[in-house]
């Protein structure tokens, strides 16, 4: 029986390659994407496997979220690896259609939503559910009064948040689920060549087309992603982060049990205020 694993952010940068590296080492993949019409594109022009399938989710719409979870359920009995690979940086505050910061949104509410209403999926056969975060996140440091609706807003401040909310999110999925078999792993994919930071204008925006040079290609990006859904024998390392595909060091900041505990229940009680019930 094939592996089979979901990618979110499958139709650009680091998923495209993640998804073709993992067909064509035998998994089913699925993209959860906002553009199914775009993966069905990237398949016609090679980038993406033939017999890969898609399912529309937009994280930055709780009403998409939930529609492709009952997808996701209505075609799975069981799921083996989920990637939460999509993300984003965004040059100028802007809110979801669910009155959420958009960062916070697609980097962290989105996915949590997700993985939770298929949560059950998942447990059925112990699945490995990988983050991908960066070492952007040692800028981060969250204030729960400002998270959802920042008086103040910075693009790189709230990416580094979003960040760091990945990997609370994967030691405490580790911490409540371990008894149920699920093992979770986040990682930094390296700084990677592609669209990811064309918004980003400014001097900082200068620098980063300056280093362009430096930095790798989309397909070295995807092998940390590639490793940890593929790679046996990681189970002692579930709840870690990883980078160049071994285990790394975190912020100290991102060390931090309680506020992993608190970003849990913060995000259940925003998705409980929103109407999105992750039970089915």
């Amino acid at each position: 029986m094939s592996t089979k694993t979901l990618i979110t952010g499958a139709t650009s940068g680091i998923g495209i390659h993640t998804a073709a590296m993992l067909a064509k080492a035998g998994h089913e993949v699925t993209g959860l994407v906002r553009d199914t019409d775009k993966g069905r594109q990237l398949q016609k022009e090679g980038e993406l496997p033939e017999g890969m399938d898609f399912i529309e989710c937009d994280l930055a719409d709780l009403k998409s979220v939930r529609k492709c979870a009952e997808d996701v359920r209505e075609k799975f009995d069981q799921i083996d690896v989920l990637i939460n690979n999509a993300g984003g940086i965004f040059t100028k505050q802007d809110e979801t259609a669910d009155g959420i910061e958009m960062t916070f949104a697609v980097n962290h509410l989105g996915h949590f939503a997700l993985t939770l209403s298929i949560m059950d999926k998942l447990i059925a056969c112990g699945a490995r559910i990988i983050n991908v975060s960066s070492e952007a996140h040692k800028s981060g440091n969250l204030d729960f009064d400002q998270l959802t609706k920042p008086e103040k807003y910075g693009s790189w401040k709230a990416y580094g948040d979003g960040k760091l909310c990945n990997i609370y999110f994967t030691k405490e999925l580790v911490r409540r689920y371990v008894e149920k078999g699920i093992t979770s792993y986040s990682l930094h994919p390296g700084v990677v060549r592609t669209n990811f930071f064309n918004p980003i204008k400014g001097f900082l925006g200068f620098l980063i087309k300056l280093f362009g040079f430096f930095m790798i290609s989309p397909a070295s990006g995807a092998q940390t992603s590639v490793y940890l859904a593929t790679e046996e024998g990681l189970e002692d390392h579930s709840g870690g982060y990883f980078k160049k595909s071994k285990p790394a060091k975190t912020s100290k900041v991102a060390q931090d049990r309680e506020a992993a505990e608190k970003l849990w229940d913060y995000s259940e009680k925003i998705l409980e205020e929103k109407g999105y019930k992750t039970g089915f």
